[in-house]
């Protein structure tokens, strides 16, 4: 068994999503997602970037090999799709920073540690 490190370096798993870097594969809730080579690649780039805003022309010199004086609506479109296969989860996972670029949020499931002071507990209404 590798180090936490290089397992690390070949997987990403969260609750729904599952991102196999060595295969090139993502899964969610145990679905293989059918991605085209870009679109892997793209959620490949921004999981390893979890929580990071990544520039528009970081990403499209990164994915498609275009510099800052291309203008393209190719993001976009890869992004738009990306989403679509993400389903319900797709705004959780991948967030617009308007103007900038884009950043991968790890799924973060609700804690409920204690109830909100203004709600009564489940003992009080008992």
């Amino acid at each position: 068994m590798g180090s936490f490190e290089e397992q690390k370096n070949q997987f990403y798993r969260d609750e729904h999503l599952s991102v196999d870097y060595k295969q090139q594969s993502a899964t969610l809730d145990n679905q293989r997602l059918t991605l085209t080579r870009k679109e892997y690649d793209l959620l490949a780039l921004l999981v390893q970037h979890a929580g990071e805003i990544i520039p528009r022309e970081a990403l499209l010199m990164r994915i498609w090999g275009y510099g800052a004086e291309i203008r393209t609506r190719t993001l976009d479109v890869h992004i738009r799709r990306l989403r679509k296969k993400l389903g319900t989860y797709a705004d959780q996972y991948i967030e617009t920073i308007f103007g900038i670029g884009y950043r991968f949020q790890p799924f973060h499931a609700p804690r409920f540690q204690q109830a909100p002071p203004e709600l009564p507990t489940f003992a009080a209404i008992a």
